[in-house]
């Protein structure tokens, strides 16, 4: 038995449909299921599914099943500004679960985000040490909630207190692909633009308001997906380390490069308009991100990752498709 916390979401829905799919089952999802597009992205998924506030009772029932826990539940809006419950959901949480399998030794992997480097000023280095992460400075509440978690993490770590078997971090950059509708707004740009490009319309893209980038030319780690999967199972299956890793690709890429992908899937010339960056996020805007791979790679991860081309061709194709749902 898998828990998957956050699994009718983006990166959670796609993680149950590769646990079920190499036979890793069974899977309970820890999720609300508030709207149809979350309910559609488990429809082909034979998951169970537990609300979140049944967690500590379906932990109790199942202590002795659970092989693993897959923490990527969380508040993940960046625009979030209740800042105590941020901490409840991305902090409070995940200190309990982390707690609950050091205690019952059931593996822990969790989520954090690129979003807890900030401005990228102090680079994108995944060093765990409690020195490492002292010097990151996120720019917005979710960013700082899940930085805190980490740091509760490093201390435990530090202090050498009661840990999971075997623990992992993953440091998420910009993930895009399939089932990511419920997220409206705060959905990747794949799914935004192909609702314009399929229609032949021309997508806006922010304008830059930092004279070091061209309009468009703001960049970002892209990262397809199902290479969050891979990983994740990897760290979870033959990970030889405990830490807090980075997952991105680590060539970063504009986001007219991006845009382009999708109108090129599906046989269109880009069209691309303009729209100023919205006043409430231009100072907490990042213009660059680009995951330090090195760490993961050194522990012997050697899979590719996907590259921005195909990994969008592969998600317009799913969007394309009469149920646009994996």
């Amino acid at each position: 038995m898998y828990i998957v916390t956050g699994g009718a979401g983006f990166i959670g829905s796609n993680l149950v449909a590769v646990l079920e799919e190499r036979g890793l089952g069974p899977v309970t999802v820890l999720d609300r299921c508030e709207n149809d597009h979350k309910t559609r992205n488990l429809a082909k998924r034979k998951a169970q599914r537990v609300p979140p506030e049944f967690l500590t009772n379906h932990l109790a029932e199942l202590k002795g099943e659970i092989k693993g826990v897959f923490h990527l539940g969380a508040l993940t809006s960046t625009t979030e500004r209740d800042v105590a419950k941020l901490t409840e959901v991305n902090v409070h949480l995940s200190q309990d679960l982390w707690k609950w399998c050091a205690k019952h030794g059931v593996p822990f992997i969790y989520a954090s985000s690129a979003a807890t480097y900030g401005d990228g000023k102090a680079g994108f280095k995944d060093d765990d040490s409690l020195s490492g992460l002292a010097h990151l400075h996120p720019l917005n509440p979710y960013g700082d909630s899940k930085h805190t978690f980490d740091l509760w993490v490093a201390e435990q770590a530090a202090k050498n207190e009661p840990a999971p078997p075997r623990w992992a971090g993953v440091k998420f950059f910009n993930v895009y692909g399939p089932n990511e509708f419920h997220k409206g707004s705060q959905a990747s740009l794949v799914p935004q633009v192909h609702a314009k490009a399929a229609k032949g319309e021309a997508y806006p893209l922010f304008r830059s308001h930092n004279p070091a980038y061209a309009d468009g030319g703001q960049m970002r780690d892209f990262i397809f997906v199902q290479d969050c999967c891979d990983v994740m199972l990897w760290l979870y299956e033959l990970g030889p380390a405990n830490g807090i890793f980075n997952l991105g690709t680590g060539k970063a890429r504009s986001f007219i490069d991006l845009a382009g992908a999708v109108y090129r899937a599906l046989g269109r010339e880009p069209v691309i308009a303009w729209r100023d960056t919205p006043a409430d996020i231009r100072d907490q805007y990042q213009y660059f991100t680009e995951a330090r791979m090195d760490r993961l790679r050194g522990l012997g991860y050697t899979a590719p990752f996907t590259s921005l081309e195909d990994g969008v061709a592969k998600t317009v194709k799913i969007l394309s498709q009469d149920d646009p749902y994996r």
